[in-house]
């Protein structure tokens, strides 16, 4: 009877597409949730969605099938479940309901524009040209990356855009050309490190600047409202503030993620004259590669919204249209062509997986869940009696790493943060107030360091399978918490230098 068991049990684990055990211990999260009682403030629907929510992470995580099936099954389990809607109509319709949402076709035209580079060999060539200035070693090829992004970053007000649009088609080049590819299990040579550098990169350039990524207006808006409009950061004032602080993140970042996720390939001693001599051999700019190069100056201009600073504001265009514009350009002029694209399976992975979080995040918020939390926080603080400072740091932490509930930065911000800049301003004294919200500014970009869902760069990165989930969350956590602790330390010694308090 054991054997046949035993026998049963084996064909199991050959048979389904998922793994036996991580697959129990998910529904077993899945039912233990939803065995707890309803909390006080939650209708019965919101906390189901909640042990979704959490049972999804779970699966993710324990890597029960691939990340694709997962989201799919949270996408069957809303629909069926109806936790959203009162009829099952209602609820597919919430469950599909963010792949209409702009952010993820951008995500997705931006992986399917990367394509061109490989193809015409532009991004070869880039990554030769970079090997050939700071190819010496890999921490160098990193530093380069970092520079990359912050020359971009005042004029990029997409930050998927930028890191994963512009930069990361560089970095993957640049890991080719070393042959450090997730296909052929080489990706450890430099390829992880690079992908970590560029994607550690996004958040710190995004925290310096108002126009480095959408929502940072949103951020001035809360900030005059939380204050009742006495301190408002101007352009000339977030980049000043911002600075030495963030210049300090990126010049320790490559270090640090070189210390945590050690490249094999460290030196390359013969790398700067074989890159000289292979850009030798390709010879000048082809005719593809032109129009490769044309497209992306056309991206970077429009992304910048230079137009709209020369002619006005009607000739602003969402980034996403203007993905569209340079994806059908390459299209039109055979640079690539529809074959690449219905082959291109990551960005139509990105799709289904990012869409079923952006999906749960933003039913989260719609349900009222998110308010409960903060209120819910808000009135723990008041009770606790604490002191001024845990109170400001409880806020800045449990603001920050409640990121993990999002998979869009804006959706966050728009959630929560006027909660917690009002209990803030409302708890700390005047004198402090200033430095708590600037604090809270740069967290608001230093949390998209946490996961692989919590931006739009980051699912193009990890997508791109240079870096393993458990490596990723382990990176993140570390520099999401080495960058606040540098904002607080070396950034509240600068206000207070400039005279902010």
């Amino acid at each position: 009877m054991l054997e046949r068991v035993k026998s049963m049990l084996r064909y199991f684990n050959e048979a389904v597409p998922f793994r036996l055990v991580p697959a129990l211990i998910t529904t077993a999260v899945l039912f233990g949730l939803l065995l707890i009682p309803c909390p006080a403030g939650l209708t019965p629907k919101a906390w189901g969605l909640v042990a979704i929510f959490l049972t999804t992470i779970v699966a993710i995580i324990l890597k029960v099938m691939p990340i694709g099936v997962m989201a799919m099954m949270a996408i069957v389990i809303v629909s069926l479940s109806q936790v959203t809607a009162s009829s099952s109509k209602g609820a597919v319709a919430d469950a599909l309901s963010s792949f209409a949402n702009p952010l993820i076709w951008l995500i997705v035209v931006a992986i399917l524009i990367s394509r061109g580079l490989k193809k015409t060999g532009l991004g070869n060539r880039i990554g030769l040209m970079f090997i050939a200035l700071l190819g010496k070693r890999t921490l160098g090829i990193g530093y380069g990356l970092t520079v990359c992004e912050l020359v971009l970053a005042p004029f990029t007000p997409s930050n998927t855009a930028r890191g994963g649009g512009i930069v990361h088609p560089i970095m993957r080049s640049i890991a080719g050309a070393f042959d450090s590819d997730p296909a052929k299990g080489t990706q450890g040579k430099v390829g992880t490190y690079l992908a970590l550098v560029n994607y550690h990169a996004n958040p710190i350039t995004s925290a310096m600047f108002l126009t480095a990524t959408a929502p940072n207006p949103l951020v001035v808006d809360y900030v005059a409202k939380a204050t009742h409009q006495s301190f408002h950061l101007s352009w000339t004032t977030w980049a000043l503030c911002m600075l030495l602080p963030g210049l300090l993140c990126l010049l320790l970042m490559p270090l640090v993620i070189y210390w945590l996720s050690p490249p094999s390939l460290t030196t390359t001693p013969d790398a700067v004259t074989f890159a000289r001599s292979e850009l030798t051999r390709m010879g000048p700019l082809s005719g593809k590669e032109r129009v490769m190069l044309g497209t992306f100056g056309l991206l970077l201009v429009l992304w910048a919204n230079v137009p709209a600073m020369i002619m006005g504001p009607a000739w602003t265009l969402d980034p996403t249209v203007v993905a569209f514009l340079g994806l059908f350009a390459l299209i039109i002029t055979g640079t690539i062509d529809w074959d690449d694209v219905l082959s291109e399976k990551s960005a139509w992975d990105t799709l289904v997986w990012f869409g079923a979080l952006v999906m749960l995040a933003e039913q989260l918020n719609k349900l009222g869940v998110i308010s409960w939390f903060s209120d819910g926080m808000k009135n723990a603080i008041e009770a606790s009696g604490l002191g001024w400072l845990p109170v400001a740091t409880v806020l800045v932490l449990a603001f920050v790493f409640s990121h993990y509930l999002f998979a869009s930065t804006t959706a966050h911000i728009s959630a929560m943060l006027l909660a917690f800049l009002t209990v803030g301003a409302q708890l700390l004294p005047p004198a402090y107030v200033i430095p708590f919200m600037l604090m809270m500014t740069a967290g608001s970009a230093i949390m998209m360091t946490l996961t692989h869902y919590a931006t739009g760069t980051s699912p193009i990165i990890f997508g791109s399978g240079y870096v393993t989930m458990g490596n990723w969350w382990r990176v993140g956590f570390v520099m999401c918490l080495l960058e606040l602790l540098v904002f607080a330390v070396v950034g509240s010694a600068w206000w207070k230098l400039l005279g902010f308090w």
